[in-house]
């Protein structure tokens, strides 16, 4: 594929948004690496591309290399989550595949600080929609470790089917760890799961006048 169809773009929902990564995020992004370490070692692959400290830049910088590639290759959609303009977290769409399958896999963290907002539930749902309806996909997967509830909660409460177990699916924090696999496809939500997420906000916290 010459050009991933609807990239780069920029979603907003209210105070979340989506932007493409820059280069020029690299201070702030590890910055909020470091803060967060604890936080999100559990869940955190073991990867060299992203590790949670380090002094320099040169990790981001790599990550920024290799996520810009992917997309043009048509293989990734590698967002910053943002609330109120700030960075607060990043959600990427990976692991792309074309042809008969037009499947990816969702992938996020967030900040401790904005966490239990409605910040990664609302991004996760532009971006599902910007997937299906935008660029093409039919099926978008979320693998999360049965202990991290508060990641189960966000996919959960956006509709996805839970589809079972995948045995030592990743290596996490020093080991081969057991993740759940939470699947939508585009049928699932034909008229769109950010205005169903919205919708649902608005019940179960309706405005009083």
């Amino acid at each position: 594929m010459e050009r991933l169809r609807g990239w780069p773009v920029t979603l907003t929902e209210g105070p979340v948004g989506l932007r493409p990564l820059r280069h020029r995020d690299a201070a702030v992004w590890r910055e909020l690496r470091v803060r967060n370490a604890d936080w999100l070692r559990p869940w955190e692959p073991t990867n060299p591309e992203t590790p949670l400290f380090r002094s320099g830049l040169g990790p981001y910088l790599s990550m920024v290399h290799t996520m810009r590639r992917e997309a043009r290759q048509g293989l990734a959609l590698p967002w910053v989550v943002t609330h109120e303009n700030d960075f607060a977290g990043q959600l990427t769409i990976g692991a792309v595949v074309w042809g008969s399958a037009r499947s990816a896999q969702i992938g996020y963290w967030v900040d401790k600080r904005v966490a239990g907002r409605g910040v990664i539930p609302t991004a996760v749902a532009l971006a599902v929609d910007h997937c299906f309806f935008t660029v093409g996909l039919h099926r978008l997967e979320a693998n999360i470790r049965p202990e991290n509830t508060a990641s189960r909660r966000v996919v959960e409460k956006l509709g996805f089917r839970e589809e079972g177990i995948r045995r030592r699916h990743l290596h996490i924090d020093g080991a081969w760890r057991d993740h759940i696999c939470y699947a939508l496809t585009v049928e699932d939500v034909p008229g769109g799961l950010r205005a169903r997420w919205l919708a649902g906000r608005k019940q179960a916290f309706p405005r009083h006048t």
